[in-house]
């Protein structure tokens, strides 16, 4: 076995044990939802056994790798746990449990927990790229971590943001579109979107085939997890919101149509 296989191997085997022992608190805990919490954990990890394995030269590409992954693990990791604290388990993990019961503490080893960790560790794939190959410094590494670094500060002031407009009382029943609100309907996940293709970008010297991480990523966001499931029925549970999705792009930001009242 290549020290390439090696170290791939060592990164889904750090990932499905992460994954095991968030399955062993959600049992205690009777709330699945905790692998959102692990989510960026997940995905960061294996890059710890990627160096472990392979002992890579620290160069300006591996360096700054570590220090951009370290950032956006850790803040989302934190931002996730405090945004969830004392809600129990989410409203979209309550309905897939309540589609498979019975048994669903078991099922759910495999259709949350294996399933994720599978994602994470493929998603994680620009990471084994860089720790592998190391050939000089380029102009990749600049324009990617621009973009990683970018994708890390717009997916934070939004997080931020958010989280000012649902703390003020005053607020409460009303759409957020405000800030980066306005211009995207979801400025966190295409903050994501950002930092996997900017980390490709940094991966791309070394072979595109790494591009499977921002393809994932980017049809989690779009069609799966993300964009397509969050606004599933939320114009008929919040009527607003139906006028802020004519007006406002729903990833990409672009500036925001008028309403109804200023036409």
């Amino acid at each position: 076995m290549s020290p390439f296989e090696r170290a791939a191997l060592a990164g889904l085997l750090v990932t499905a044990t992460l994954a095991l022992l968030t399955w062993l608190a959600s049992l205690k805990q009777h709330d699945v939802s905790l692998v959102d919490r692990a989510w960026s954990i997940l995905i960061a990890a294996p890059a710890v056994a990627y160096v472990c394995v392979l002992t890579p030269l620290w160069s300006v590409r591996t360096v700054l790798t570590g220090v951009l992954l370290a950032f956006w693990a850790i803040r989302l990791a934190v931002y996730v746990s405090w945004r969830n604290w004392g809600h129990g388990e989410d409203r979209r993990y309550q309905q897939i449990r309540a589609r498979n019961q019975p048994y669903f503490a078991l099922k759910s080893l495999v259709l949350v927990f294996a399933l994720q960790a599978v994602l994470a560790w493929l998603v994680s794939a620009p990471l084994l790229a860089i720790f592998t190959y190391d050939r000089g410094s380029t102009g990749f590494d600049a324009v990617g971590g621009v973009i990683v670094l970018f994708g890390i500060v717009f997916e934070a002031v939004g997080d931020q943001q958010l989280a000012n407009f649902k703390g003020d009382a005053g607020n409460r029943g009303k759409v957020m579109d405000r800030g980066l609100w306005r211009y995207t309907r979801h400025p966190n996940y295409f903050g994501e979107f950002c930092v996997w293709w900017g980390f490709f970008v940094m991966a791309l010297p070394l072979g595109t085939w790494s591009l499977v991480s921002p393809l994932i990523m980017s049809g989690l966001l779009l069609k799966v997890s993300g964009v397509a499931l969050l606004e599933k029925d939320i114009g008929e549970r919040r009527p607003a919101y139906r006028d802020y999705i004519r007006r406002t792009s729903a990833f990409f930001p672009w500036p925001p149509k008028k309403s109804a009242t200023e036409r």
